[in-house]
């Protein structure tokens, strides 16, 4: 049985399993450190891949400049030209839209929302105008469990809305920032996205991951489905 003793006056054991304490925590934060790395080097890579997808860039450029409250563009249109990348397909296979969140609360009527769609997709020649979903995640919880038969509660920011998501590979976001940088939300990180693992959401249970996982199955079949438990977090 390792020795297990105390720093005077700590209240820490100074030996746990054959390391000293000092050993441990030193351990723990080198690990730390590499989980960092691994999710900034991550993070670089997406950069790199939304930059090269031309019309993404193009929904993030003028999004950026109508200044919506709070905006992200978020789901397939990020996450899919990184599947394309690691497969060898064009970066835009298989995007069906181009969805763009923002989050404004001090109106939540329809008639608000449709008055900056309309602004939006007047900003956008075809077929990107056909294309971009725009949504005010300040109102999803109004319509969402008629529409898909699970409740949502009201979100309290756009990033927010990630965490509800599928699967933690869909939970990615990026923003076009006013020095030309992306910010990238990504509360589970980015590890499934690029390990291709299809891993159900740990945070909300929900019955539409058999669906959804097989939709993207069809379309890239490289994807591997992991049932486990997830324990990535996100560096935002």
């Amino acid at each position: 049985m390792a020795r297990v003793g105390a720093f005077p006056g700590s209240g820490l054991t100074d030996d746990i399993d054959g390391r000293s304490l000092v050993e441990v925590i030193g351990s723990v934060t080198e690990a730390m450190l590499s989980v960092e790395s691994a999710e900034n080097e991550l993070r670089y890579r997406l950069s790199k891949i939304v930059r090269a997808t031309a019309p993404l860039m193009q929904v993030l450029t003028v999004a950026h400049r109508l200044r919506l409250p709070d905006w992200l563009g978020f789901s397939g249109a990020v996450y899919q030209p990184v599947l394309n990348h690691l497969t060898g397909r064009p970066l835009d296979y298989g995007i069906k839209d181009y969805d763009l969140a923002y989050f404004d609360a001090s109106d939540l009527s329809y008639e608000s929302e449709d008055v900056v769609i309309r602004r939006v997709k007047a900003a956008f020649d075809e077929p990107l105008r056909s294309t971009v979903e725009v949504r005010n995640q300040a109102r999803v919880h109004l319509w969402f469990e008629a529409k898909f038969g699970e409740p949502y509660g009201p979100l309290s920011r756009t990033a927010d809305a990630l965490e509800r998501f599928t699967s933690t590979t869909f939970a990615v976001g990026v923003r076009l920032e006013p020095d030309n940088r992306l910010h990238i939300e990504a509360p589970f990180g980015l590890a499934d996205l690029f390990g291709l693992r299809l891993r159900p959401n740990p945070r909300r249970k929900t019955v539409h991951f058999s669906r959804t996982s097989a939709d993207v199955l069809r379309r890239w079949p490289e994807l591997v489905i992991d049932n486990e438990p997830c324990s990535s977090s996100g560096v935002n």
